[in-house]
């Protein structure tokens, strides 16, 4: 077999374990490109990125290939002036654009037997078109119609490629026109090779020195105002113990040296020791009161009866 290297310089005609060997030894595949040859044709490649390439080159055609539309155009032999120049119009977009224009004449009745007349308009209408097309296709008789075919002079693709340089030329002109949309770069536009980390750390910095600004006049507006001394309340002093202390001094005293007891009805009755005061526990909020019910008012008691009068006294003249 003859075999090809990896860059395209021939080897030479080596046996198959040779070239099978190379290929190992150089991490690529022995690719056959030549079966029909004597001796078969193989190269050393990497047979992966062969294919690649080979479906990049196919896109790459199918991108570039332009399928030819036929359009058409239709006359009639008595066509009003503004009606054809608004089909030759439209022929001349058609062709511009790459594409064949088939121009058809419907002739009815006796227009039939005046095909010259449709020669003539033919002819015509191939001088207006003359820019961009050209004849390739004489007229000739179809049945009732006369047909003719003009088709462009540039491809699609070459057509394609006119429509972008004239937009691009256009888009020129339109700037040149208006300079004063260029930018100004007489001032400086800033850091425009900064990365975004480094513009959202510059707002944070900025950010946290305008809380730390605030928090600084807060406390100083803070130390410049006048202090207040805190009201302090008066301390409770409990009575009650101190009344106590008779009580428990006199229950300590013998019972020779107390004063005579006096009777008790002459003496009210002594008031009961008053407990040390605990620490008011805290009141708890009044609980909302239930509205009492109107309850009926108790009857008025009767009258007591008034002393009787005393007994008559006994008339004169009869006896007890």
């Amino acid at each position: 077999m003859r075999l090809v290297g990896p860059a395209g310089e021939q080897v030479g005609i080596v046996r198959i374990e040779d070239a099978l060997r190379l290929a190992v030894e150089s991490d690529l595949d022995l690719v056959e490109v030549a079966p029909t040859a004597k001796p078969p044709v193989c190269k050393l490649m990497d047979f992966g990125k062969y294919k690649y390439e080979a479906a990049v080159k196919a896109r790459e055609t199918r991108k570039n290939q332009t399928n030819t539309v036929l359009k058409e155009v239709r006359f009639r032999l008595k066509i009003d002036t503004h009606d054809y120049e608004t089909k030759v119009g439209h022929a001349l977009r058609f062709l511009g654009a790459g594409d064949k224009v088939k121009a058809m004449i419907q002739f009815r009745g006796r227009e039939q037997q005046r095909p010259e007349m449709g020669i003539r308009l033919l002819n015509k209408f191939a001088e207006a078109v003359a820019e961009v097309g050209v004849v390739e296709s004489s007229p000739r008789i179809d049945g009732r119609n006369m047909v003719m075919v003009v088709g462009p002079l540039k491809n699609k693709a070459e057509a394609k490629a006119e429509a972008r340089r004239n937009e691009q030329r256009d888009a020129d002109k339109a700037k040149a026109a208006n300079p004063d949309a260029k930018i100004d770069t007489s001032e400086p536009q800033g850091d425009i090779g900064g990365s975004v980390a480094d513009v959202i750390e510059s707002d944070i910095m900025e950010k946290l020195a305008k809380v730390r600004a605030e928090a600084a006049a807060e406390e100083a507006a803070a130390a410049a105002a006048p202090k207040v001394a805190p009201v302090r309340s008066a301390p409770v002093v409990s009575k009650a113990p101190a009344k106590a202390a008779p009580v428990r001094d006199a229950a300590s005293r013998p019972a020779a040296s107390r004063p005579p007891v006096r009777p008790a009805a002459s003496k009210p009755a002594a008031a009961p020791a008053a407990k040390p005061a605990v620490a008011a526990k805290p009141v708890a909020a009044p609980k909302p009161m239930a509205v009492p019910k109107p309850t009926a008012m108790p009857p008025k008691p009767a009258g007591k009866p008034g002393p009787k009068p005393a007994t008559r006294a006994a008339k004169p003249g009869t006896t007890k």
